[in-house]
């Protein structure tokens, strides 16, 4: 048995059958919405490579997305919108996008594993597992398919937006974007909570 099985295998042993994974990418950017991810493999399933979104390279991410669309036994993918970062904090707003994909699973799950050490609001059993996208099959899942997408998204805004580079940071705050901001100002996918400081209205 893979180590990346252990938490699902301890799910299994206390009677759960149906575990999903749930992780989110783009809780920091600037810019952007929030997106969360919620992925059900096949128990025991081995996807060569599979791990932590951020320790892989945007090409292998990109080849594992299509892996574990096509292999998983359903997944889900949602977002929080900048302007509910704004209205409800980036945490709040990370719990959402979370509830969002397990409810937009085409199976239910009886038990979700979280990134993390603090709990979205489901009415279903969860266990939270820090670092989790290192160390459970579906939550490394989850964080592949949420970064992958969220990536993809800024790519598209890149295109609308082309002076903030959106292509080159995917929203977060480099040297290049803070740049761009000052000579620009904020354009309309700019999480404005997060700019107060720049602003000096924070």
């Amino acid at each position: 048995m893979s180590e990346l099985w252990k938490y699902e295998h301890i799910c299994y042993d206390e009677g759960f059958q149906t575990i999903c994974g749930v992780d989110e990418a783009g809780r920091g950017p600037l810019a952007g919405p929030v997106c969360a991810a919620a992925v059900i493999l096949p128990r025991d399933l081995e996807i060569e490579g599979l791990n932590d979104s951020k320790k892989l390279t945007e090409k292998r991410r990109e080849a594992l997305y299509e892996v574990i669309t096509q292999e998983a036994l359903a997944y889900s993918i949602a977002f929080a919108s900048e302007q509910e970062i704004d209205e409800i904090n980036i945490l709040q707003a990370t719990f959402l996008a979370m509830k969002r994909a397990v409810e937009g699973l085409e199976i239910t799950p009886d038990m979700v594993l979280v990134d993390g050490n603090r709990e979205p609001q489901l009415s279903l059993p969860i266990k939270t597992i820090i670092k989790g996208d290192s160390l459970s099959a579906n939550i490394a899942a989850a964080s592949i398919l949420a970064k992958v997408t969220r990536d993809r998204l800024m790519l598209e805004h890149d295109k609308t937006y082309p002076q903030y580079a959106f292509a080159l940071h995917k929203g977060y705050g480099t040297k290049v974007h803070y740049e761009a901001l000052r000579e620009h100002g904020p354009c309309p996918i700019h999480r404005m909570s997060f700019l107060k400081k720049f602003y000096g209205n924070g």
